[in-house]
């Protein structure tokens, strides 16, 4: 798949001395999702503000299907959408109005019928004629999302874009972010809803000190990184680990009651075969057992406390 997006040796650093962004080099495929991840301060911002022309970089050069940021700005600018963290529209316009002046200032002739399938798509349909100001939180998110595809981009980032927003309304949000996916948009989604980036991304960028930690699809990250753990819900529960079982370095839960051994995924199923016997050789006795994979939570925490 070709990338649409081209990240070449970014660099910034700001008057203050301090440097956001160390020598970042990242494509992003033509209708992906990608979930940029990073703790605050990581750089995530600074990088999408350079990608999306408002920040200037300090060297390198960023390609945005092929025109450059710098010498093509306007260009590559009509290929972006952005939707930002904070709500940004005209609290006493409607949708309709907002949508339309977004597509207009973006030199895009005026298409009633695209604006109404927009908000269609975003179930705002129903309102288009309402204040914005009298609209729930979870729908003023809708109209900055319609806000920023009203030019017909072919990328679209969205900055936090269910902060505020319930769990309900979140799901929703999720449904219209893929259903923009299988239109051809390509999404660069930042969040601090690990779960999000979990239930959405093709694949995940990792970012910490302004540098890019890492960059793999999200099922062979979570394949090569994450650990598998099996517990044993025992009969009789153990004060401690039997020095015979020391080497699988197993732990107890659940006061006692739960025995749980943490392997790497790549590792042979015989293993566990191996340690059940040991238990049963220890003569300890369990009435169920289960495994469970690590969550992308989890695989992200480990690799950004290993930077530290």
């Amino acid at each position: 798949m070709s990338a649409i997006i081209e990240v070449e040796n970014l660099n910034k650093t700001y008057a203050s001395g301090f440097k956001a962004l160390n020598n970042i080099n990242l494509e992003i495929r033509k209708g992906e999702i990608i979930a940029l991840l990073g703790p605050n301060g990581a750089g995530k911002t600074t990088l999408i503000s350079i990608i999306c022309g408002i920040v200037n970089p300090t060297s390198g050069r960023v390609l945005i299907d092929g025109y450059d940021i710098v010498k093509d700005y306007r260009a590559a600018r009509r290929l972006i959408g952005l939707v930002p963290q904070e709500l940004a529209t005209d609290s006493f316009e409607t949708p309709t109005a907002t949508l339309s002046l977004s597509r207009g200032l973006f030199g895009k002739a005026s298409n009633p019928a695209f604006v109404e399938a927009v908000l269609k798509s975003l179930s705002l349909y129903d309102k288009k004629d309402s204040t914005i100001m009298s609209l729930s939180g979870g729908m003023k998110r809708r109209v900055m999302i319609g806000k920023a595809l009203a030019h017909e981009p072919k990328i679209l980032f969205l900055d936090e874009p269910t902060a505020g927003v319930d769990v309900e309304l979140r799901k929703d949000m999720w449904n219209v972010v893929r259903k923009l996916r299988d239109e051809g948009v390509t999404i660069i989604l930042t969040t601090h809803y690990i779960e999000e980036a979990e239930e959405m991304a093709d694949r995940v960028a990792v970012i910490n000190k302004g540098e890019i930690m890492l960059v793999e699809d999200k099922d062979v990250l979570m394949r090569k990184l994450g650990e598998k753990r099996l517990y044993l819900q025992l009969l009789q529960p153990l004060a401690a680990v039997p020095a015979g079982l020391a080497s699988y370095n197993l732990t107890l839960q659940n006061d006692g009651r739960t025995l749980v051994y943490t392997y790497d995924t790549r590792q042979q199923n015989s293993d566990i075969t191996h340690l059940l016997d040991a238990v049963e050789a220890a003569g300890i006795r369990f009435n169920d057992l289960d495994t469970r994979q690590s969550s992308l939570e989890e695989i992200f925490v480990n690799l950004v406390r290993k930077d530290l």
